[in-house]
């Protein structure tokens, strides 16, 4: 699962890494195997956590300290 073949481009430079990073802890988390041959609902729910996570950073970066759990 480490080629990304998709057509998004990722805005910083240089920060494909740790979104990969981001991705397999947030799996292991979930009790997630990140593999073709995985659900899309599995899946998926990385993908939804990472972008909750990513929003939630951006507001905490804006200053609009976002709800926190």
């Amino acid at each position: 699962m480490a080629n990304n073949n998709n057509s998004n481009q990722l805005v910083v430079p240089g920060v494909q890494q740790a979104m990969d990073q981001m991705k397999y802890e947030i799996a292991q988390e979930f009790g997630v195997q990140l593999s073709p041959d995985a659900t899309s609902r599995s899946n998926g729910s990385v993908g939804g956590e990472i972008t909750k996570r990513l929003v939630q950073m951006a507001e905490q970066q804006m200053g609009g300290q976002g709800p926190q759990q």
